[in-house]
């Protein structure tokens, strides 16, 4: 059976990954609070719903990609949502990064009408959404990840089943908590470096290729050198990310001490308005500290 491909959630993430699965030829039925992605979409080939259960009706896998767990419970859960039209046979695939716990109960609801659920959190950000390069960390059963990974594939250059449902989510917020932590630490070593009055282009240089270097750094250096916050990734979603860590952690009787800290800085950033800037600006919190700021030098610019 061919894949009827219905999306809900185009955002910052969704668009660009909707937009690759038009791209590969799959027949792609949209659906979105914002209209503005839904027609431009539309203008590109694919079919419009007016909610999550017209989605449902006219496909046989669904995809959300949404802000938070209460989201994909009244999309997936709610009145005129996903389960209300989707028939036996249907998959779900729930891209969205929401708490653990929250996966397997909408899966156990879905699985009473006979529906199969993947959890599908993704990393990589926008560029990673646009170059269908994302990290994908799935939970769910065997079969159900080998018959959507052709799709899956088309979004991510990295798609892994990691367990069964919630189990996705679980690593999520492990990466969640691993981006942050490193985010903090090149605002830190920035920050003491430009206080000392080195270029922080010549830190960037000197460090990329030894053991600090990261894909965060090498994403986010330059972000932070040319003083360029918009949003990849939006201070409230890591916020948010980080205080599911810090529940599912509490659950579990694993300290997070660290992420406890960082989960406290973004807070203090978005008490700052900043709350949709991009989570580079995590360092804004540390130079603020540190009474610096981490720029390029003049001859540099």
């Amino acid at each position: 059976m061919d894949p009827r491909i219905g999306f809900i959630g185009l955002g910052i993430m969704g668009k660009p990954m909707a937009r690759n699965l038009l791209k590969a030829g799959y027949a792609l039925t949209l659906h979105n609070r914002s209209r503005a992605s839904v027609e431009e979409l539309a203008a590109e080939g694919a079919a419009v719903a007016w909610s999550g259960m017209e989605v449902a009706q006219r496909s046989n896998v669904v995809i959300t990609m949404l802000p938070d767990s209460p989201d994909s419970e009244l999309v997936i859960l709610g009145e005129g949502g996903i389960l209300e039209g989707a028939e036996d046979g249907c998959t779900i695939i729930d891209m969205s990064s929401i708490a653990p716990l929250v996966s397997q109960k909408i899966s156990r609801a879905a699985a009473e009408k006979g529906i199969d659920m993947l959890d599908a959190p993704v990393s990589g950000g926008e560029p990673g959404a646009i170059a269908g390069t994302l990290a994908i960390m799935v939970g769910g059963k065997q079969d159900t990840f080998d018959r959507c990974l052709p799709i899956l594939d088309v979004m991510g250059r990295s798609v892994v089943r990691v367990g069964d449902v919630g189990a996705g989510n679980v690593v999520k917020l492990a990466n969640q908590i691993m981006v942050a932590a490193n985010i903090e630490a090149i605002g830190e070593a920035f920050s003491l470096s430009q206080k000392a009055g080195i270029d922080p282009e010549l830190v960037f240089g000197a460090i990329r290729a030894g053991l600090a270097g990261s894909n965060a750094l090498e994403a986010k250096a330059p972000m932070i050198m040319d003083r360029n916050f918009n949003p990849g990734f939006r201070i409230r979603l890591h916020q948010k990310d980080l205080q599911n860590a810090l529940l599912t952690g509490k659950d579990l009787g694993v300290p997070l001490p660290v992420t406890s800290l960082v989960q406290q800085m973004l807070g203090a950033l978005m008490n700052r308005d900043m709350a949709e800037c991009d989570h580079s600006a995590i360092v804004r919190h540390v130079e603020d500290m540190a009474n610096v700021e981490i720029r390029k030098s003049d001859g540099n610019k």
